[in-house]
């Protein structure tokens, strides 16, 4: 099942997982979980913000800029 959750987030898009990941806050800031719950949600969440932190990393070593002699140089 944790592989299953692993692969769901691989393949959320990043607003997508924002949007999980303040919910995993709202669920932390409630008075209605417990304390191993509340370490499994942290745990799920820093998993997540790790996995966002590649995808953002891979999109900037793409992106490029293009100069005024129509020529592509990394940005």
């Amino acid at each position: 099942m944790a592989k299953e959750n692993m692969q769901e987030e691989q393949e959320l898009t990043l607003e997508e997982a924002f949007a999980k990941l303040e919910e995993m806050l709202e669920a932390l800031e409630s008075r209605d979980i417990t304390l191993e719950q509340s370490f499994d949600v942290y745990r799920q969440g820093m998993e997540l913000i790790r996995q966002c932190s590649e995808k953002i990393d891979r999109v900037e070593k793409k992106m490029q800029v293009m100069d005024e002699e129509g020529e592509l140089s990394d940005f």
